[in-house]
């Protein structure tokens, strides 16, 4: 029987409950990544959205269930930006994540759906999922040593010149598209110690890339045998781009490893997708330097999947001792050391499901990692910018914003980031497409625009807990389906901005158990747009937004915050605000402790999050992003030690 024809016996099976009785559908399990896993759920019905699905989840193996966050209702919701002519509707049905699981072990789920009105078709699904590993050389291919042009001493053989002619076999020349000995699925390259950089207007390039100086690479490994372009520890190997646009192209490519090189001087370091045209699959980069650089790693293309991008450094072109912007005075006449010129980009954008960013060090780019601002996604799963993880990076000075999940569309998990100083914004959802978009345990200090989450072209699905913000929070264009927990923003005393300003399109959204500090000498504090049962504010009024001087006031009109709290910066501590006058200084991690005072009224007034807090010590989970007593997370790449990244 057809999905139409089911829904139309349950219609008339409910009768009168048409409307409000969910039929379950199509139940997707979306690219595991290491740590977390993703499901959706699609329905028709539900109009009164009061159906609800719960989820558990073990280790296999072992015998006790655990409960995990509910799957999160989505559908119905707006998501436009007119100018762009963007105008998208989210389709009805469930979406969430299992989070914080072990890597390379298999769990089974369970999801169970119901709903008061009645609920048809499979309600209930038990399916197991192995989360994945950090991809590693295989065993079973050959190693091929590569030797700079100028090398003199012993070789370990077989032995070649260049990358591309143990790649392909590639000759000089015309020749060099002759590919007649190529690289297995298996084989692990192993460049020596040296200095790699293109002749590239030499017609015999000793590198194998004439007239641009792109390698590409096109071959095709697998999950269990990768190709792997390691370096073989004997030194520094550097692959300098002589100032070309593109050095690495790996677009046509599958399972590539890239493991402790030097890229630098090339304005995009590796390309791995063009939008509609071709997308690399199963892409890891790890333990590299990427410097002087314009773009990172880079794809647009929506069937790019499963990349583990970790443990890498990367230092953009841009301003050094100023934080500029891209608007404004200072941007239209930076200096020697800086130029409202776009020099650097992205030190990583994404698009497509299945992605790891984690432990990454980035500094000195116009954004820091991003999801592709793609329009309206693909309706096939494998093709949207779904299951996605960012975790444990290490941001300094970017011109525009440290995370951008802005074609985000189920299941990005944004979590335990650091970002000091960013020009216009911190993490960023602009817009996401039905979500849920989870912002856990983030870090931010000195965003002088006080757009900390910056959520703008009616996003949809934006879950915001235990995050560390200081500065104020402003969210004017309203957003669906937007829930915090667990958050410290503690204000600047910017004059004239109050601490809070959140405006939200639906009736979906809830506020609870956050610390505020309010800044001085400001009477609007709290700001606040909240559409009654039915209401949908996506261009509201001024007389829909409603002002409070305190949390009191707040509480009591709107029954949200009601376990909220206002706090200071001695609750921490040692910590000072950036001063709101100086928008252009520099802020350093090492000089900045986030942690809260044991006394603190912040340590146990959270609420328990499943799978988001469980390990907490005291009575209840902490505010802010740093638990007292448990292990602060490791920022940056793990190889990382002493003296800060960006020095």
């Amino acid at each position: 029987m057809t999905y139409r024809s089911l829904l139309c016996l349950f219609l008339a099976t409910l009768g009168a409950d048409a409307e409000n009785g969910t039929l379950a559908g199509k139940f997707v399990v979306e690219h595991p990544t290491l740590l977390n896993l993703g499901f959706e759920w699609q329905i028709r019905g539900d109009k009164n959205r009061n159906a609800t699905v719960t989820v558990q989840f073990r280790k296999v193996g072992e015998s006790s269930w655990r409960q995990a966050l509910p799957l999160v209702r989505i559908g119905g919701e707006n998501v436009y930006r007119r100018q762009e002519h963007l105008d998208y509707t989210v389709p009805d049905g469930f979406a969430g994540s299992i989070l914080n699981l072990k890597a390379g072990k298999e769990y089974e789920c369970q999801f169970l759906l119901t709903d008061p009105d009645g609920a048809s078709g499979e309600v209930a699904h038990t399916v197991r999922v192995k989360t994945r590993s950090e991809p590693q050389p295989s065993k079973e291919g050959r190693t091929l040593h590569v030797y700079g042009p100028n090398y003199e001493g012993q070789r370990q053989e077989p032995s070649f010149t260049s990358l591309l002619q143990a790649y392909y076999g590639a000759g000089l020349g015309d020749w060099n598209v002759v590919w007649e000995r190529r690289a297995q699925p298996g084989d692990t390259i192993l460049m020596h110690a040296g200095l790699y950089k293109s002749d590239r207007l030499n017609y015999v390039d000793p590198q194998m890339t004439p007239f641009d100086g792109t390698m590409s690479l096109t071959l095709k490994g697998t999950p269990d045998k990768p190709i792997t372009i390691k370096s073989a520890g004997d030194g520094e190997v550097i692959f300098d781009g002589a100032g070309n646009h593109r050095l690495f192209d790996v677009m046509a490519s599958k399972y590539h490893i890239f493991d402790g090189l030097t890229i630098r001087n090339t304005d995009v370091a590796i390309f791995a997708g063009q939008k509609e045209v071709l997308g690399a699959v199963g892409l890891a980069v790890k333990n590299c330097r990427f410097e002087n650089v314009g773009f990172g790693v880079w794809t647009e293309y929506a069937g790019s999947s499963d990349f583990y991008i970790a443990d890498n450094l990367f230092l953009g072109r841009d301003d050094r001792f100023r934080l500029i912007g891209w608007t404004g005075p200072l941007w239209a006449s930076a200096g020697p050391y800086g130029s409202h010129l776009l020099t650097s980009y992205y030190a990583i954008k994404v698009y497509g499901p299945g992605h790891v960013i984690a432990h990454n060090s980035i500094a000195y780019f116009h954004d820091g990692i991003g999801i592709s601002t793609y329009g309206t996604p693909p309706e096939d799963p494998d093709q949207q910018a779904s299951s996605i993880d960012i975790y444990n990076n290490d941001l300094h000075m970017l011109n525009d914003d440290f995370v951008e999940t802005d074609g985000g569309v189920h299941n990005v998990r944004v979590m335990n980031n650091r970002g000091i100083n960013a020009a216009h914004g911190g993490y960023t959802a602009q817009p996401v497409f039905g979500g849920p978009v989870y912002f856990i345990g983030n870090l931010l200090y000195h965003v002088p625009s006080g757009v900390a989450f910056k959520f703008s072209a009616k996003p949809a699905g934006l879950f915001v807990y235990h995050n560390t913000i200081i500065g104020e929070q402003v969210i004017r264009d309203p957003s669906s389906n937007m829930h915090f927990r667990n958050n410290l923003f503690l204000g600047r005393d910017t004059p004239g901005r109050g601490i809070m300003t959140w405006a939200n399109a639906t009736d979906a959204y809830s506020s609870d158990y956050n610390g505020f500090r309010p800044n001085k000498g400001v009477a609007e504090q709290y700001t606040w747009l909240g559409p009654k049962a039915g209401q949908r504010w996506y261009e509201p009024k001024p007389e829909d937004w409603k002002i409070f001087a305190t949390l009191a006031e707040f509480q009591a009109a709107t029954k949200q915050e009601s376990h909220g709290l206002e706090v200071d910066f001695d609750d921490f501590e040692e910590l000072a605000p950036p001063n709101p006058a100086h928008r252009h200084v520099v802020y350093h991690a090492m000089d900045l402790k986030f942690r809260l005072k044991r006394t603190s009224k912040a340590v146990d007034a959270g609420v328990l999050i499943p799978t988001v807090n469980d390990g907490f010590s005291g009575r209840a989970p902490d505010l802010g992003a740093l638990e007292v007593g448990n292990p602060e997370p490791k920022y940056g790449p793990r190889w990382l030690k002493g003296q800060p990244f960006y020095r």
